[in-house]
């Protein structure tokens, strides 16, 4: 169930006893302090973290992703639509995302947390528009995104996209995640996610 860590003698833990994140790499600097992926027996924070200063930074990243599952957002005419499947069931949710990671694993042969974190690193935008209101007018301005930001709009983006994929459809959600989630770790422009960076980045190319 767990195993011993030779560098600091305390017990080091795999995700759902399954995943190994300590050889984990996150190549985007900017990222790295605000990607938890640190080793934890059950990934629930149960609410603790909403108050703290930078609390986001301390909750796994794998139950920001079950967390983002509960509200997928709107996208389209599907905002009056309510999902009774996912809509604040923390089980069924977390259920949903053991089912992705596992069939991440068995499309790509590797760790499926390293894939998923790959993927937030290639669909995370660098910039993005806002507007800026001077002497009563209005006009789109150019500005750099935070990485906790930057983080939350890709996990938004690729439970949208897959969101979108399964919703009325055959596919499942689950399906639907870890196709979108693979994508975008190979920074395929057919993710949702990746197109979706890649429209706010040209925005704001242009608004500079």
């Amino acid at each position: 169930m767990a195993e011993n860590s030779n560098t600091q003698g305390h017990i080091q833990f795999k995700i759902f006893d399954k995943y190994d994140v300590s050889k984990i790499e996150i190549k985007d600097a900017a990222l790295k302090p605000y990607l938890n992926v640190r080793s934890k027996l059950l990934i629930k924070s149960h609410g603790r973290r909403n108050f703290e200063n930078l609390g986001a930074t301390k909750v796994n990243v794998i139950e920001r992703l079950a967390n983002r599952l509960a509200v997928p957002g709107h996208v389209g005419k599907k905002h009056k639509i309510i999902t009774s499947w996912s809509s604040g069931k923390y089980n069924r949710n977390m259920k949903t995302v053991v089912e992705v990671l596992a069939l991440i694993e068995q499309k790509t042969k590797q760790n499926p947390v390293q894939v998923f974190v790959s993927s937030i690193e290639n669909a995370s935008p660098r910039d993005e528009v806002t507007v800026i209101e001077q002497a009563g007018a209005r006009y789109p301005q150019a500005v750099d995104v935070s990485p906790i930001r930057r983080i939350n709009l890709a996990i938004r983006w690729m439970i949208q996209g897959a969101y979108t994929k399964s919703f009325g459809k055959k596919k499942h959600m689950s399906d639907a995640l870890a196709s979108e989630i693979i994508a975008a770790s190979q920074a395929n422009m057919e993710s949702y996610a990746m197109s979706k960076k890649n429209e706010a980045e040209k925005q704001a190319d242009s608004a500079r």
